[in-house]
């Protein structure tokens, strides 16, 4: 099977041996893949919507993988009991809508070995839970597909140890890497955040104004992130 860029990016962050809990499965790809290339040993696909499972089940037949592959009906972990699976993925979701996963189920994470995330938003707010909730991100990966990026992590249960602004944006660990795809991305978001200022009425209306010093900030916070690859 042939994953997208960045689905082989997610699956790339699982630790070999797992048996894995693919919260929010849809086509069931990412655990056909695990159980194919011999990552995972078992797993259960679950989705909240019925019509994402039941192609999920259909794609986990056709590859005869029924006995290794469970799909299941599932809002976040809430039908995954404590020790079934040591690794979660919720991969392609809102980062509130992981926050929320996670926190509904501390008594399911709190039994698995790791969890690998993959937020299309507020992944600040996500490297902030983790964090905040006994997590170390132990591993971080960015991609980048068709003109997308795509950052996304390994966590662990451990101190995780202070973390600047800028890490807390960006990723400690791309940044100690000196991620290349990070630095694309960066330097996109200088480019685009000038060109915004360059439009700004000259700080005519308030509301021009707490622009202006909203992406000053950002573009500071660029600058340092930036500042890590000299």
């Amino acid at each position: 099977m042939e994953l997208s860029k960045r689905l082989r990016a997610v699956a790339g962050l699982v630790t070999e041996g797992a048996s894995v809990a693919d919260i929010g499965t849809d086509h069931g790809y990412i655990p056909i893949y695990l159980i194919m290339t011999g990552t995972a040993r078992k797993a259960i696909a679950s989705d909240i919507n019925a019509g994402p499972l039941e192609r999920a089940r259909i794609h986990i037949q056709e590859n005869g993988m029924t006995g290794q592959i469970e799909t299941r009906r599932s809002d976040g972990l809430k039908a995954i009991r404590p020790g079934e699976a040591d690794t979660m993925i919720a991969a392609g979701m809102g980062g509130g809508l992981i926050i929320k996963i996670l926190d509904e189920g501390k008594d399911v994470t709190g039994q698995m070995k790791e969890l690998i995330l993959q937020p299309q938003s507020e992944i600040k707010r996500v490297r902030s839970y983790l964090i905040d909730h006994g997590f170390s991100i132990e591993e971080e990966d960015m991609v980048e597909e068709e003109g997308k990026f795509y950052p996304m992590m390994r966590a662990v249960h451990g101190t995780a140890g202070a973390y600047t602004e800028v890490e807390l944006l960006y990723g400690k660990r791309l940044l100690r890497q000196r991620h290349p795809v990070l630095k694309e991305y960066l330097l996109r978001e200088k480019r685009i955040k000038k060109d915004i200022a360059a439009r700004l009425d000259d700080g005519k209306s308030v509301r021009s104004r707490e622009r202006e010093s909203e992406i000053e900030k950002e573009l500071r916070l660029i600058e340092e992130a930036l500042g890590r690859y000299r």
